[in-house]
């Protein structure tokens, strides 16, 4: 089997790589080999390799900066996607894609279902939705699973960030009234593996369906308990250590003004994942320490 993964860099990406190699040839695409604002460059990049599954963990993600580069990020979350797809089609592959809970204004009590009504409060959310229908549209196998505030031990991310501004800060106020699950980039990757044995075998047996699926860790938090969380692991893990925060304060998302509206709930619900693959992720805590460890050792 050969798999095409674009976004190799990224933190998703960078994972991919890894869980993706056991299931055959990985043909790792950065930025620089293939350009998703051009859709002839992807166009060619997959007509050159011709892989059987194609995994996009490329995308637009800075959420702010959204906001005045719509066009941007809808080139590259929505039509770089349906690029994508049509290619996968003609040369017979599987997409997997990633999408993300903020397609959903956060308007409800419950973990958000595949059925939901989508209804993105920003560029970023409204980009990401135009990939997801383009890829529907195109004809091609596909998988889109939707994750959410997804964290790694590199890149640029939530628990980096943390970490940082623990070491320069004594007091920090975070956000209290946004809730979600943190995803570990390494989860979504072996999860993904998972996903496209399964579905190659579906397909090799004629009884594939496309569908989009949520993929989350287990329990809920916010922003300001997921905050909370990584100091006191760190601190489990690193009892000699010294950070100088001392307090993180909870605040209403009223008094962290972003560019981009946020829905104040993120959480998805998991279960058509499970039923159909078998797929549950650990617990986010169990998550976040995992990647406190690779952190520290590197």
């Amino acid at each position: 089997m050969k798999l095409l993964v674009t976004g190799a860099n990224g933190q998703v990406g960078y994972e991919l790589v890894r869980s993706l190699m056991p299931l055959g040839e990985v043909v790792a695409l950065t930025r620089g080999d293939c350009d998703l604002t051009r859709p002839e460059a992807i166009a060619r990049a997959i007509g050159a390799h011709k892989p059987d599954v194609i995994v996009n963990a490329a995308a637009y993600t800075a959420v702010d900066r959204a906001e005045s580069e719509e066009d941007l990020a809808t080139r590259i979350n929505g039509e770089a996607p349906r690029a994508l797809a049509l290619a996968a089609r003609s040369v017979g592959a599987l997409l997997l894609h990633y999408s993300t809970d903020y397609v959903f204004d956060g308007d409800k009590d419950t973990p958000w279902d595949e059925t939901d009504p989508v209804s993105p409060l920003n560029a970023y959310g409204r980009s990401k939705l135009a990939g997801e229908r383009a890829i529907m549209a195109s004809g091609a196998d596909f998988i889109i699973l939707r994750t959410t505030w997804v964290f790694a031990a590199r890149g640029a991310n939530f628990v980096r960030t943390m970490l940082r501004l623990g070491r320069e800060r004594e007091t920090l106020k975070v956000v209290a009234d946004q809730f979600g699950a943190p995803t570990w980039a390494r989860n979504i990757a072996d999860a993904s593996a998972h996903v496209v044995m399964a579905v190659q075998r579906e397909r090799a047996e004629g009884r594939f369906a496309s569908e989009v699926l949520h993929l989350a860790s287990q329990g809920q938090t916010s922003w300001h308990g997921f905050a909370t969380e990584i100091y006191a692991e760190f601190g489990r893990q690193r009892p000699g250590a010294v950070l100088r925060v001392r307090a993180v304060e909870p605040i209403p998302s009223s008094e962290y003004p972003t560019s981009a509206r946020r829905p104040a709930n993120s959480r998805l619900d998991c279960s058509r994942l499970a039923s159909r693959f078998g797929i549950r992720l650990p617990p986010w805590r169990d998550a976040l320490a995992r990647c406190l460890e690779e952190i520290g050792e590197n």
